[in-house]
């Protein structure tokens, strides 16, 4: 692969002080964490950043925090889409004034633009940090936009378009923007259950909003992939989906059950998601509870693989 952008990039969580103001020292303890874990990378300021509900200042504050734990020594892709394009700019030359390794955006959402107008807010956002790599965020089932390759051919005039982070479903979707892109052109698996799938389908590295509730299955399976154990990795992607059913089935949002999982297996306070979103509600308890023990009995099922023998040639080393 030619790509710069490889491996497990997990989508970071708004992290919350008990009056629900963005926490700069929560911020970098989560950051530090899945730097320890091993991940390659984290995406700032997305979906699972709660972005639409935080103002410029607050997620500024996070990038910054993200930055002074961990820039440099992983690296970090910032989603700066705002709903108009002066604070997306504004956003954008922050995060390259902070050496982020690329930036990335929705298209604008609620009205529905033409393709020429979301091609100009794209180029805008670049231009404001010209020598930053961009990303292109296609996520349709949430933007109300599709991107298309005539739209992706289109950005491609862009030399600073490297990319697409496509959380669309259909797998060949992967196929296209990477074909349509080149060798050097780095497409991200968005959606989380189909991570194994979107990897044989030509896609680089991943970035998902469940990675950092259990970033070591992501990398096992990841490692099981390069090592050519297909039927491994598929086990995996198996137990992370029953995690994933789990982490939805409580009536609290996700990210809320995922912040409190993460309290209680590695003591990370991260507080809880702002409101509309739903915090915990009376018996979600107990889908926090069951998702800790599917993550440990997964992480412990999934170290049997270390002794499986792999395919002829495979370097131990690429073993999770």
């Amino acid at each position: 692969m030619n790509s710069p952008f490889t491996g497990i990039y997990p989508a970071f969580y708004a992290c919350y002080d008990e009056q629900g103001a963005i926490s700069p020292r929560r911020c970098a303890a989560l950051a530090e964490h899945l730097e320890r874990m091993g991940v390659q990378g984290l995406y700032l300021n997305g979906s699972s950043g709660e972005c639409i509900y935080l103002d410029v200042e607050e997620r500024m504050q996070v990038l910054e925090s993200v930055m002074d734990a961990v820039g440099g020594r992983i690296k970090v892709i910032c989603h700066v889409a705002c709903n108009n394009t002066r604070d997306s700019r504004r956003l954008a030359a922050h995060a390259e004034r902070l050496g982020v390794d690329a930036i990335a955006a929705i298209p604008p959402i609620y009205f529905h633009l033409p393709e020429e107008a979301i091609a100009a807010y794209w180029n805008d956002i670049s231009a404001a940090a010209p020598h930053t790599p961009f990303i292109i965020y296609n996520i349709p089932q949430l933007a109300g936009v599709a991107l298309t390759l005539p739209l992706l051919r289109t950005m491609l005039r862009n030399p600073m378009v490297r990319g697409v982070k496509n959380s669309s479903m259909p797998t060949q979707d992967i196929q296209m923007f990477k074909t349509a892109g080149g060798t050097d052109f780095t497409v991200f698996n968005g959606p989380d259950e189909q991570y194994i799938g979107g990897r044989i389908m030509g896609a680089d590295a991943g970035i998902g909003g469940t990675y950092a509730a259990m970033p070591e299955l992501f990398l096992r399976a990841e490692a099981l992939l390069r090592r050519g154990d297909l039927a491994a990795a598929q086990a995996v992607q198996f137990h992370i989906n029953e995690i994933i059913y789990a982490l939805c089935s409580a009536r609290g949002n996700m990210y809320a059950v995922i912040k409190a999982v993460l309290a209680q297996r590695h003591g990370l306070a991260l507080g809880g998601v702002r409101e509309p979103l739903m915090n915990l509600q009376p018996g979600d308890e107990q889908a926090v509870a069951r998702c800790c023990h599917l993550i440990d009995s997964a992480v412990l099922a999934a170290q049997r693989y270390d002794d499986r023998p792999g395919p002829a040639g495979a370097a131990k080393e690429d073993r999770a």
